[in-house]
């Protein structure tokens, strides 16, 4: 019998729909995970500061405190918790606001069971194996950046920033695939695991902010260049 790697793993499930979250709490509680339900933004803030998670499911339409500030709040205290966001599938105003308040991926309502899980269990996967590359190559220089993977800042120039971790695993990937294309499919099977047959435009959104961050013209870029019809290529201008 497989070990489940997955099991004792604590979610925060914040979610006000309560047939949903219902369902959710079952099948994920089923899946291993220990599961903590949150009926609007109040609670989900009460119980992320009185506890530990190891990964959010999060809301955006929440009674009292929405799912873009509890985002952010969490960001700002935490950057290493991988935040999952559920949206309306028409919203993509949304899903991308979310993204750019530290979100790491999204799954469109109405979903499939299956894909969520999927989802979640990549989120978690990256987060263990994040742990053990930052420990090879702590701080790595490029241009006028420097990003220290441990603790997730940057010095950019004169500024300064905390990436989150999804930004600085994608910042890795590139730095160790330096010199080659790298494809979005690959971009989504080894940071995000997930089927690259997967419609999304989360790789696109995160090129763009690793690009913000680190190019000093984000419009024309020089480290993480585009590679027509193929994906990106980055290049640290090392000699």
């Amino acid at each position: 019998m497989t070990e489940n790697i997955y099991k004792g793993n604590r979610i925060l499930l914040v979610e006000d729909e309560e047939t949903l979250a219902i369902g959710l709490e079952y099948n994920l509680t089923e899946e291993g995970f220990d599961v903590k339900w949150a009926k609007n933004g109040r609670e989900a803030i009460d119980f992320y500061e009185a506890d530990k998670f190891d990964l959010v499911i999060l809301d955006i339409m929440l009674p009292y405190i929405d799912g873009f500030e509890i985002a952010e709040r969490i960001r700002s205290s935490d950057p290493k918790l991988p935040i999952l966001m559920l949206t309306a599938k028409t919203e993509k105003a949304d899903r991308i606001k979310g993204l750019e308040k530290g979100v790491d991926d999204y799954v469109t309502k109405p979903f499939h069971l299956d894909e969520l899980l999927l989802r979640v269990k990549g989120m978690l996967k990256r987060k263990s194996w994040y742990k053990t590359a930052s420990e090879k190559q702590p701080v790595y220089k490029f241009g006028k950046n420097e990003i220290n993977f441990d603790n997730l800042m940057c010095k950019c120039g004169t500024e300064e920033i905390r990436l989150t971790q999804l930004e600085a695993m994608m910042l890795k990937y590139f730095v160790e695939k330096e010199g080659e294309v790298v494809t979005r499919k690959e971009l989504l099977e080894n940071i995000w695991h997930l089927n690259p047959d997967i419609e999304t435009r989360t790789v696109d959104i995160f090129i763009a902010r690793l690009r913000k961050y680190f190019e000093p013209d984000p419009s024309n870029p020089i480290y993480f260049e585009s590679v027509r019809g193929l994906g990106y290529t980055f290049s640290s201008g090392r000699k």
